[in-house]
């Protein structure tokens, strides 16, 4: 559909061309987020609180794998960070230099996301 505007002060069409009141996106499939990969149908978020033990630590690893954390998405995953810290996570993305997922934080999960090489040790259950 064309619309007539005023002509430009230096010169160029005096119409342009925009989409009516009738324009609809094209239909297709959507992308859930809420569901998960393995063709769960609930959210991604946390099931819950997550276990009320701290895990022993295994030896720091000289660099986190991405296929090793992997297994770990969508479990309770118990995290040591190469600063000290120490936390209870939900990972709901694996990718080849970080994670994200949600953490922890004595009272509820807040969204987080890591780059691999601050991770010194990890345990999911």
């Amino acid at each position: 559909m064309l619309y007539r505007v005023p002509r430009p002060p230096f010169g160029g069409p005096s119409f342009i061309s925009q989409p009516g009141p009738s324009f609809r996106p094209p239909i297709g499939p959507i992308a859930r987020p809420d569901r998960r990969p393995d063709g769960g149908s609930d959210s991604s978020l946390p099931p819950g609180r997550p276990p009320t033990f701290i895990p022993e630590q295994s030896p720091s690893l000289a660099a986190v794998d991405p296929g090793a954390i992997k297994r770990c998405r969508y479990k309770f995953t118990y995290l040591w960070l190469r600063d000290g810290q120490q936390f209870w996570a939900y990972l709901i993305f694996v990718g080849p230099r970080s994670v994200s997922g949600y953490r922890w934080i004595g009272f509820r999960w807040v969204y987080f996301g890591i780059d691999l090489r601050n991770i010194s040790s990890f345990i999911c259950y």
